[in-house]
């Protein structure tokens, strides 16, 4: 059985919005502020590799599915991205064209636990902070990877919603690599 692992880069002020700069939101790029150091993007590697497939909300998907099939020179993690299964939670998104994309558009949490049967590794969600909100909400999320930068943006979409229940998790592993922290958190069952 599959487990679903929820990966966010974050600020300390929970922000995970535009991380990359792909938005043009105001504070977009934010991630390039900081130094990741030399096991930044090995955990993100790593983190891939033990996925079975990507779980993800239609504003992020279109976003990878603009990018990635167009990327040249990314070696074993961008044929990993383009290979890998990918699943997305939509009702209004049409004809996926990135391969192997399959669109969901049932009862999500009906959906979540047929992934978690179909895969034997985790179901990796990235960014998608609507659909990360209400995985959350339902207790579907297994676990965290919490990639934080010592940053405050002090706006933005935020990897927890307002008002939203409390949940309690575990703290698994902390790993500091240049200015910023690696946290693997998983939820008590």
């Amino acid at each position: 059985m599959g487990k679903l692992v929820v990966t966010e880069f974050v600020t300390l002020d929970g922000v995970i919005e535009d991380p990359g700069g792909s938005e043009n939101t105001p504070n977009g790029g934010w991630t390039f502020k900081c130094d990741q150091g030399p096991d930044g993007m090995p955990f993100k590697f790593a983190e891939l590799m033990a996925s079975d497939a990507q779980l993800l909300g239609r504003v992020t998907y279109e976003g990878f599915a603009a990018a990635w099939p167009t990327m040249e020179g990314t070696g074993e993690f961008g044929r990993k991205m383009n290979d890998m299964p990918k699943f997305v939670v939509s009702k209004t998104l049409g004809s996926p064209e990135w391969n192997n994309t399959t669109v969901l558009r049932g009862d999500l949490v009906e959906e979540v636990d047929n992934l978690k049967q179909q895969f034997a590794g985790d179901i990796l969600v990235a960014g998608s902070s609507r659909l990360v909100h209400s995985l959350l909400a339902h207790d579907l999320v297994d676990e965290l990877h919490l990639m934080v930068f010592p940053l405050v943006l002090g706006s933005g979409k935020r990897l927890f919603a307002d008002g939203a229940d409390p949940i309690s998790m575990n703290l698994v592993e902390t790993k500091q690599t240049g200015s910023v922290v690696i946290l693997t958190l998983r939820r008590e069952r």
